[in-house]
């Protein structure tokens, strides 16, 4: 699965992460395709708190340990 992701926060201003099936990841500057278009999300992590609004998954919220600010657009792609 890859996240294309758009916003601050992240090393890039733009960029893709691409999540393979053994669980690791890894990240790469801009857009890298293919692009298969699966959902769009809006991510807003405040502190230890994440706002995710998906349009497949809909609304959650995450507690995580680190504390960071990032206010990301992303397009998941199969």
């Amino acid at each position: 699965m890859k996240f294309i992701e758009f916003g601050i926060g992240n090393t890039w201003l733009v960029r893709t992460e691409t999540e393979l099936e053994d669980g690791t990841e890894y990240e790469e500057k801009g857009i890298v395709g293919p692009i298969k278009f699966h959902s769009l999300y809006l991510r807003i992590w405040i502190n230890k708190t994440v706002l995710i609004f998906d349009l497949k998954e809909g609304f959650k919220r995450i507690k995580k340990k680190r504390e960071e600010f990032k206010v990301i657009l992303g397009v998941t792609s199969l």
